[in-house]
């Protein structure tokens, strides 16, 4: 049936995992870009206290990430997601009802132990690509990604403004329940039952510390994933504190709310526009290392705006060219990663992947209030001047990785 709807050069499971990204991304996005917000205005949190909430987030991601990748390759893609989902459902109510600060640490931990759905859904995008178009399938996951929070936090901001600060999560919970209905109902398994056998019959090969140090191209690869990250979570942690501090300074709740969610909203469309519209000819023209570079460079240029942005028109000017940056570098890292291991080990690459970016977001999320507290431009100067720095690992990537002709359709 699900065929019917797509044409015939469309693979439907693509199309499914998108649709399945796309309304995750929504529901997150309408409560997460408001909870810093939230958590000040609410329980008077501190801007270091508010950072290192955001940062519990990333720890259990840290310690669940690569055993949840590692469980979608023994035990298939779609158990781990739908049980993902359901824990991000549970989260986003605990935030909704929270009475304590304590709820809100619990909930984002929870969150953080199931919240494998990203990843997950990157390892299926894997399992059904050749590798010649891992690439662009996964800049689609990247480019819905962008789509969905383009509507996230503009819907959280107006829910926010209009109904209060709880009713986004209670929203977000309900709307991030349909991801795990769609996917138990259509999205078809890519771990057969051979496979599955295999795995438990036959020890999986792992991805140690001593194997990635010994692999100098995933090395690179992460390497440009941690220092990527660390700039991006200085940013994420602080830029709704930003917003009421130097952007929406002396407005209502409601209205710096309102204006966050809007510029965040403008974030997801650059990301989105980056995908359709950009992403594709730069792999052609430069492959995928030399588009890297590229989304490096933007990157910097987009931080440097921001730090420099003292009302919205300008924050929303840098906000694009930071979601281009973004989404010109990450995809090409991320295919390159799995390019790096041989194919039963995607999952586990992935995996470790992600457990590199929670690790460097943990750091960085931490130390983002002390940062911000010291000066509200800073989190975003140091951001720039981290950014910049991942060109060295890139150029040896680039070595390591001529350009290779990407298919043109």
């Amino acid at each position: 049936m699900l065929r019917k709807l797509f044409p015939s050069q469309v693979d439907t499971r693509l199309a499914i995992i998108l649709l399945i990204v796309f309304v995750n991304i929504v529901g997150a996005g309408m409560a997460l870009p408001i909870l810093p917000l939230f958590a000040e205005q609410e329980f008077a949190l501190s801007a270091q206290w508010i950072t290192i909430l955001s940062a519990s987030f990333f720890a259990a991601q840290f310690i669940a990430g690569p055993w949840l990748g590692q469980l979608s390759d023994r035990y298939g893609r779609i158990p781990v997601l739908v049980a993902s989902q359901l824990g991000t459902v549970v989260s986003f109510m605990m935030l909704g009802a929270a009475p304590n600060i304590a709820w809100l640490f619990a909930a984002r931990v929870l969150d953080g132990i199931t919240g494998g759905n990203i990843i997950v859904a990157q390892a299926y995008v894997t399992d059904i690509t050749p590798a010649q178009k891992r690439t662009q399938s996964l800049g689609l996951v990247f480019s819905t990604f962008g789509l969905g929070f383009i509507f996230g936090p503009t819907l959280g901001g107006l829910l926010g403004a209009w109904l209060g600060a709880r009713a986004p999560f209670y929203v977000a919970a309900g709307i991030s329940l349909i991801p795990a209905i769609l996917t138990g109902w259509f999205l078809p398994e890519t771990i057969t039952a051979e496979k599955r056998q295999q795995a438990v019959n036959q020890p999986r090969p792992k991805l140690s510390v001593s194997q990635i140090l010994k692999n100098q191209s995933l090395l690179l690869v992460l390497l440009m994933t941690i220092g990527a990250q660390f700039a991006l979570g200085i940013l994420q942690s602080t830029f709704s504190l930003y917003g009421k501090a130097v952007l929406f300074a002396g407005q209502s709740p409601e209205r710096v709310r309102l204006g966050v969610g809007l510029l965040l909203g403008v974030v997801g469309f650059g990301q989105f526009l980056t995908q359709v519209a950009i992403l594709r000819p730069m792999l052609r023209r430069f492959g995928d290392a030399g588009t890297a570079v590229v989304g490096i460079v933007v990157r910097v240029i987009g931080l440097v705006l921001i730090a420099l942005a003292s009302e919205p028109m300008l924050a929303a000017l840098s906000s694009l060219f930071f979601a281009a940056g973004q989404g010109l570098m990450m995809p090409p890292l991320q295919s390159l990663a799995t390019r790096t291991v041989p194919d039963n080990q995607r999952g586990a690459v992935l995996g470790a992947s992600q457990s590199a970016v929670s690790l460097s977001t943990i750091f960085s999320q931490a130390i983002a209030g002390s940062i911000f507290a010291a000066s509200v431009h800073l989190p975003y100067w140091l951001g720039a001047l981290i950014t910049a720095c991942m060109l060295l690992p890139a150029m040896a990537l680039l070595r390591k990785f001529p350009q290779q002709p990407f298919p043109k359709h």
